[in-house]
Parts: C-alpha cells; sequence; structure tokens
C-alpha cells in the first residue's frame, strides 16, 4: 500500500512539473509592418512600411498587415505578423494567395508563392517615415513604449541573436630543448 500511495505522489509531484512553464513577457502589438519585396523580373528589392489594417500595393499584389508582434527587449528576438496577400490578376479580378503569419526570421517558412513576387517581414516598428492612414488609432499604442526600451538602432532586424564565437585555444607552446 505504501507503494502504491508513493507511487501515485511521485506522479502527481511530476505531473505538476510538466505543467509549469517559465513566465514570458506578453509581445508588443505595434502600429507598423516592415516588408520587403523582391520582382523577380527586375531582380529589385524595395522596403516598404504598412500600417496595421492598411492595404499597400506592390506590383501585382496587395499586403495587408493585421498585426505586428515583437517581444519585449528582455525576452528572446521574434518578430511576427499576420498578413493577408491578394493578386490582382489580369482580368483584374482579387485573389487571396496569402493568409497567414510571417516570421522575420525564418522569411521562407510562410512564404507568398507567387511566380513574380516574393514578399517577406522585416520588422515590426513604432514609427515611420510614412503618413498614417486616415483614421488611425495613434492612441492604442501611445502606451506601448513608457520607458523608451522599443527604439531600435539604425540597421536593427529582427533576428535571432547569433551564438557566441569561441576562439580556438591558443597553440600550447613546446619548451626549448636543449641538447648537450
Amino acid at each position: 500500500m505504501v507503494f502504491r500511495a508513493t507511487r501515485i505522489t511521485i506522479g502527481a509531484v511530476c505531473a505538476g512539473l510538466i505543467g509549469l512553464s517559465t513566465a514570458q513577457a506578453d509581445p508588443i502589438e505595434n502600429p507598423i509592418a516592415v516588408f520587403s519585396g523582391l520582382d523577380k523580373v527586375t531582380g529589385r528589392i524595395i522596403s516598404f512600411d504598412v500600417y496595421i489594417n492598411e492595404t499597400v500595393q506592390f506590383g501585382a499584389l496587395r499586403v495587408t498587415p493585421r498585426t505586428c508582434l515583437t517581444q519585449p527587449p528582455t525576452e528572446e528576438p521574434n518578430t511576427m505578423v499576420f498578413a493577408e496577400v491578394d493578386e490582382i490578376t489580369l482580368d483584374s479580378h482579387i485573389r487571396r494567395i496569402f493568409t497567414g503569419w510571417m516570421f522575420a526570421a525564418s522569411p521562407g517558412l510562410n512564404a507568398v508563392d507567387h511566380p513574380v513576387y516574393d514578399v517577406w517581414l522585416k520588422d515590426c516598428t513604432v514609427s515611420s517615415d510614412v503618413a498614417p492612414p486616415p483614421g488611425f488609432d495613434e492612441e492604442k499604442y501611445a502606451d506601448q513604449d513608457p520607458l523608451g526600451l522599443i527604439e531600435r538602432p539604425d540597421g536593427w532586424i529582427g533576428m535571432p541573436r547569433p551564438k557566441p564565437f569561441r576562439e580556438a585555444p591558443p597553440p600550447v607552446e613546446e619548451p626549448d630543448v636543449i641538447e648537450d
């Protein structure tokens, strides 16, 4: 009987430990998604900022981000956007070709499948040189950064941190041998 009670107690403790998880901060909602687009015919790559729920046309594609999330500075970098991409066909019809999550760290994971254009997420940001669209609710994002921690340096890309580089150990010097 003692063996059975011990086994049940150990099982309960293990189940409790499995249920524990590390505390994670909530992702930060950003008002602007930064995309890159490739025209495969000309080889031209451009970067463009799109406000949440705004639609921007790149070639024959219309890109609409619905939410753009980044992790706080205390977490591992992870930048993602839920976006919809429509194609304007030659007969002027609009056809949805992509709906889903895009990740800046893995642009090929959920790629837009189009023969002429590629579109991928580069970053999410809180400010842009592009004016917001009419009716954009800037107050929704006003309290996102009370400490000024989201400010990113120029050239910052929402990619995972590189693994630390370990230098090779210095060569072992052989002691000089004195011959008689």
